[in-house]
């Protein structure tokens, strides 16, 4: 037998065997990453679906979020890269960028809506509190990882709050009270898996209410804001002042409704297709376009495809070896299920209309970088968790 049949190792033809069981390369989580491409595909068809009958060029969003969806896909491969532990040496630069760039937008922003919410870069605009669900999760993260313990102390639990709160009042000043939503939904799952007390997250609560009282009460929060939350209690109302903000609600209700179980087809929706009974409902209300054009049942299998998509996320955190990788994931799969609840209820009518997108699904450049980036975070946990 030649010697160099002895002395050659051998080789898997599914990769390089020769690496350890523990290169990260080998421990992508491939469900995860089906998931969350099966989701963003989807998004792409819905797009499509409820935008080419309202613009001159049909193919113009769906066009735009494949390009989106591209960046997003290398920003998440940068992310997956690089180790999770060397990036939290860098949490304090990312978290001071941010709350830089939340003032800056507050500042010198694009006004849209009586709101200062991006930066206008041309064919994009730029929003930095999406950004910030990544940079201040991971300052989070980071900041109560350093405690080793099973309990969360109240000296550790107020500089959380605090470091949350600021990023958290800019996004209110904007306003834009979705966003702010979620970066409260996110700390709340991060403290309560990093051991904090009901009465801390009680806490959160009661301040972040009184936070957004006292917005309305300062005249922060515009009226268009506060005319949304006032048509959420009167959907069935006749007030002729509140006809532009139930119209979209009521018929992003009947496109469900008359969706039935199966739904009337894609592309074969009267709603969706109507030029004018859903104006952004590629952006803001896309779960309708998916029930009227595929009923119960297609709304079905993408609430169950999320559903699969937060098990694996769940599963992570779990395997995880360390608390710092069990917050980040405990802190994506929060703000996933927020919004995908929120975006849902508020096309269903039982939650005041936010414009908090659908994760994956709705058009937009910056929300779909977001979440790539924080899956791709996920990913590097579980790639590592062996190191």
């Amino acid at each position: 037998m030649p010697v160099g049949l002895l002395t050659r190792r051998p080789d898997s033809g599914l990769g390089n065997i020769r690496s350890s069981p523990s290169d990260p390369s080998r421990n992508v989580d491939w469900v995860l990453m089906f998931l969350q491409a099966t989701l963003a595909t989807i998004g792409c068809f819905v797009i499509y679906s409820a935008s080419r009958t309202k613009q001159d060029d049909p193919y113009v969003f769906v066009t735009r979020q494949v390009v989106f969806l591209i960046a997003a896909i290398v920003a998440m491969v940068v992310v997956m890269s690089i180790d999770y532990e060397q990036l939290k040496e860098r949490a304090t630069f990312f978290y001071g960028a941010t709350i830089m760039f939340l003032v800056l937008v507050i500042v010198a922003g694009t006004v849209s809506g009586g709101a200062r919410l991006s930066f206008d870069l041309g064919p994009i605009n730029l929003q930095p509190a999406e950004f910030a669900k990544v940079t201040v999760l991971f300052a989070l993260a980071a900041y109560l990882s350093e405690e080793k313990s099973d309990e969360v102390s109240y000296p550790r639990f107020l500089g959380g709050l605090i470091m949350v709160g600021i990023p958290t009042a800019l996004v209110i000043v904007q306003p834009d009270l979705g966003t702010a939503s979620v970066l409260v939904a996110m700390a709340m799952g991060v403290l309560l898996v990093a051991g904090a007390k009901l009465k801390y997250i009680a806490l959160i609560t009661v301040m972040s209410v009184m936070t957004v009282i006292a917005a309305v009460i300062s005249g922060i929060v515009n009226r268009y804001q506060l005319r949304r939350i006032e048509a959420f209690f009167n959907q069935d109302g006749s007030d002729p002042t509140l006809r532009d903000f139930v119209y979209q609600p009521r018929n992003a209700i009947r496109a469900i409704a008359t969706g039935g179980l199966t739904g009337k087809g894609y592309l074969e929706g009267p709603i969706t297709n109507a030029k004018n009974d859903i104006p952004v409902q590629w952006a803001d209300f896309p779960f309708s376009a998916i029930g009227e054009q595929f009923g119960l049942i297609g709304c079905a299998v993408v609430l169950g495809l999320f559903a699969l998509l937060l098990l694996r996320i769940w599963r992570i955190a779990h395997l995880s070896k360390d608390m710092f990788g069990t917050f980040i994931c405990a802190g994506v799969f929060t703000m996933i299920l927020w919004q995908v609840f929120q975006n849902v209820a508020m096309t269903v009518g039982v939650m005041p209309v936010t414009g908090l997108p659908m994760p994956f699904i709705s058009y937009g450049g910056s929300g779909l970088l977001t979440f790539f980036m924080l899956l791709g975070l996920v990913q590097n946990v579980h790639m590592r968790r062996y190191r």
